[in-house]
């Protein structure tokens, strides 16, 4: 399918990040169309993008004349479109295990700690920054240790989350590990998927996908 590939992203939207690797997974071209979440109260907002995503949230991924929506939602699209090389394995035992794992991650703690939830903390409840970022750090902690859990010691966990080639599951780990980063909480409680996301990095795939080599990332 040679229909053209249009990604709206934010350089340091986590659910961005995964279909940028999914995309990338895939070896497909894509056009990045940049989406600042920020300035100007958040260009997501702007009647035009409401149109595109009445959510008001990025990603969106535009592939011809067909407009598609939900990070998860996208990647098994693109998993259905373009099978070789799969996100997702083959058995059905299989697919649970990978699609628990990425679904404990993007939504269980992501939209804990996603960034119109910290506004209306800040904005609408005035919560401090220390007790947001004790909101923070407890969600992405309670999620990881469940995620640690789940990939530590059991059989199908490999080189990645599900055996020895990245898919849906790595898509959605790593980006989610760069957001524990930035909001500095300790992940030395976590070796597995330290050990996870140190192998996924060194692929150019993931490398490419990383917020700091996005066009939109501000200079500095």
């Amino acid at each position: 399918m040679s229909e053209q590939l249009r990604l709206y992203s934010y350089w340091r939207s986590s659910a961005s990040y995964r279909v940028r690797i999914g995309l990338n997974l895939k070896g497909l071209e894509y056009e990045i169309v940049p989406v600042h979440l920020v300035r100007g109260g958040g260009e997501q907002h702007l009647p035009a993008y409401r149109e595109l995503n009445p959510q008001g949230l990025v990603p969106v991924l535009q592939h011809g004349s067909r407009t598609l929506t939900q990070s998860i939602a996208i990647l098994e699209y693109l998993d259905e479109t373009w099978p070789r090389p799969n996100l997702l394995p083959v058995t059905a035992r299989d697919r649970h295990r990978v699609r628990a794992i990425a679904q404990t991650i993007a939504c269980e703690i992501h939209p804990l700690n996603n960034l119109r939830v910290l506004q209306y903390l800040d904005g609408t409840w005035n919560v401090p920054q220390p007790e947001r970022d004790g909101w923070i750090a407890h969600w992405i902690h309670e999620g990881f240790t469940a995620v640690e859990a789940m990939l530590a010691d059991h059989p199908a966990t490999g080189t990645y989350c599900e055996g020895d080639s990245p898919g849906l599951a790595d898509c959605c780990l790593i980006p989610q590990l760069y957001n524990a980063r930035r909001f500095g909480v300790p992940l030395e409680p976590f070796p597995t998927l330290l050990r996870i996301e140190q192998a996924c990095l060194e692929l150019p795939e993931f490398d490419k996908a990383r917020p700091e080599n996005q066009p939109d990332r501000p200079p500095g």
